[in-house]
């Protein structure tokens, strides 16, 4: 490949099975002349690595997926003179985990017995326990915890001396019961073959309905209620995500460990996930706990250092919150998740105001971000209360649904919005020239420009894969897995084409950089952005009334 002039140049985000079905396949459609200098790095979703739920967020080892990829295809990348952003799950663990299978085997013999977070032995003194088996933490410790599922965030995990014992699980959990047959009942009590018979379909048909061993219906079978309940709950299996206990040496010996495998991969970037719901402490906030979060922040920053990676802490706030800075002004980089939305508003407003605003803060404050249109998660909502009024948030959501997207409420609760799920395209109303339009302004922008295969291809709202997912799957909208040939159709699109210019400019250009200087003026509706890095120049002049633009140097 030709050299790179730029330090920020663009990332493709992408599933390794997104484009083709493996990592191999997306090294052999970069690798293609079409895309020859389109791309500097790729920010590779955590399924490349052993996971099991979450479409990877819920890490099993951060070992390569032998079924999506290999270290040889990783090492292509680099061939291709592409880095990489790799995610670190910093609150979190999957419950397949090694360190929580050694747990449940050994119970508190085991050497990760702290590992996790003993809900009991972290609320100890500060709250009642309950029939269930679990403390209730008194209200006044609890009253600024922030909760992501209703409830309380505890698994119940069955210990080998048949005790229930809770531990912390801040996001998803799922038990799962083995559907006994005949034989297994008569192998664990005294009980005739039909009795036995006719109570597996009990107990099958009861746990098919959700119900859990202590709440099946034993009506004549009374005397086999204890024993089928155990036998039950001793052979219970577990798929979630654990919280992991950041006061043990042991996980700060994993969060090492990872931090090393991930810079062996040739992970320039780092991208920490849900870092700001690990540190916890009774009567403090659980997430983003101050001034905890950024002592947990410094010390997992010490260990990148070691090994030579960027960390990007994944955080969503408020716009008048000011996270953004402060995270900034401690040194990282971070996300701009305020452009999606802004760049919506001004598309649909045809107005870059806003923008201009919004733009001259990076660069006078000197924020070092990654921006993006599209991503594996939705457009953000949430982000943008304090830089733009609530009637225009609302009047864009209204728009994107009437284009086919969905809303994602916070707890599921109303007025809570959190974001909105659809392709960026099809938010666009599936319009190519405000597309490009799009892609243009975010190539202008200050920061390291992200790109979500789905928009490169022109993607659109994929309802029947929301249909497939079933309760909660509006994610599945623009995560459309897509094949070879169906790149193959796209690439043929002026839509497509036009964007890989746009990239391939963006990307080789010496007028861009983190370093370089940005002027940004609107005059009615053309918004120009100059960039200057020395004697080379980069102009954008762009006009919202018909969405056209025009690049000069």
């Amino acid at each position: 490949m030709s050299k790179k002039f730029v330090d920020n140049g663009p990332m493709l985000n992408a599933y390794p099975d997104s484009m083709g079905g493996t990592l191999k396949d997306i090294v052999s459609v970069l690798s293609k002349k079409e895309f020859e200098d389109v791309f500097q790095s790729f920010y590779i979703l955590p399924s490349i690595f052993n996971t099991d739920l979450d479409r990877g967020f819920s890490v099993i080892d951060y070992g390569i997926n032998e079924e999506l990829g290999s270290k040889e295809d990783i090492d292509a990348l680099g061939d291709l003179g592409i880095d990489l952003k790799l995610d670190f799950i910093l609150n979190h663990a999957s419950v397949l985990s090694p360190q929580f299978q050694d747990l449940v085997k050994n119970g508190e013999k085991s050497k990760y017995a702290d590992f996790f977070i003993n809900w009991n032995k972290f609320w100890e003194g500060c709250g009642d326990m309950t029939p269930e088996g679990y403390i209730q933490p008194r209200q006044e410790y609890i009253k600024d915890m922030f909760f992501r599922k209703p409830g309380l965030p505890i698994l119940m995990v069955r210990m080998p001396d048949g005790k229930d014992i809770p531990y912390w699980n801040t996001f998803y959990q799922e038990v799962q019961y083995k559907r006994p047959d005949a034989q297994d009942l008569m192998g664990v009590m005294d009980i005739q073959y039909l009795s036995a018979q006719r109570l597996s379909e009990r107990v099958c048909k009861a746990l098919d309905e959700g119900k859990k061993p202590s709440e099946i219906d034993f009506t004549g079978y009374e005397k086999y209620k204890d024993k089928t309940v155990d036998f039950l709950e001793s052979g219970r299996r577990y798929l979630g995500q654990m919280d992991l206990n950041i006061k043990s040496d042991l996980v700060w010996e994993h969060y090492r460990n990872t931090l090393k495998s991930l810079s062996g991969y040739g992970a320039r970037i780092v991208r920490l996930d849900a870092f700001a719901y690990a540190p916890k402490e009774p009567g403090k906030k659980n997430f983003l706990n101050e001034p905890d979060t950024w002592d947990v922040l410094e010390k997992v920053k010490k260990l990148a250092d070691e090994f030579g990676v960027s960390l990007l802490p994944e955080i969503h706030a408020s716009y008048s919150e000011k996270i953004y800075e402060v995270v900034a002004n401690k040194g990282y980089m971070t996300y701009d998740f305020f452009l999606p939305g802004l760049l919506i508003y001004a598309i649909e407003s045809k107005s870059g105001e806003l923008l201009k605003k919004w733009a001259e803060e990076i660069q006078e404050k000197k924020i070092r971000v990654v921006n993006m249109l599209g991503c594996h998660d939705g457009i953000p909502l949430l982000d943008l209360k304090g830089i733009l009024p609530e009637e225009d948030i609302q009047k864009m959501i209204d728009t994107i649904v009437g284009r086919g997207g969905f809303v994602k409420d916070l707890h599921g609760a109303k007025n809570m919005y959190y974001q909105v799920n659809a392709t960026y395209y099809s938010a666009l109303g599936e319009d190519d020239k405000k597309m490009l339009f799009a892609r243009a302004i975010q190539m202008f922008m200050p920061g390291k420009p992200q790109v979500w295969y789905l928009d490169l291809f022109a993607g659109k709202n994929d309802h029947e894969a929301v249909k497939r997912a079933g309760a909660g799957g509006h994610k599945e909208i623009n995560r459309t897995n897509l094949s070879l040939e169906d790149i193959e159709e796209a690439m043929k699109k002026d839509v497509v084409k036009k964007q890989l210019e746009l990239l391939t400019f963006r990307n080789t250009n010496p007028a861009f950089g983190f370093d370089a200087d940005l002027k940004v003026d609107v005059d009615g509706t053309v918004m120009t952005f100059a960039w200057t890095n020395g004697e080379n120049k980069a102009v954008l002049k762009a006009d919202f009334s018909d969405y056209s633009f025009e690049i000069t140097t």
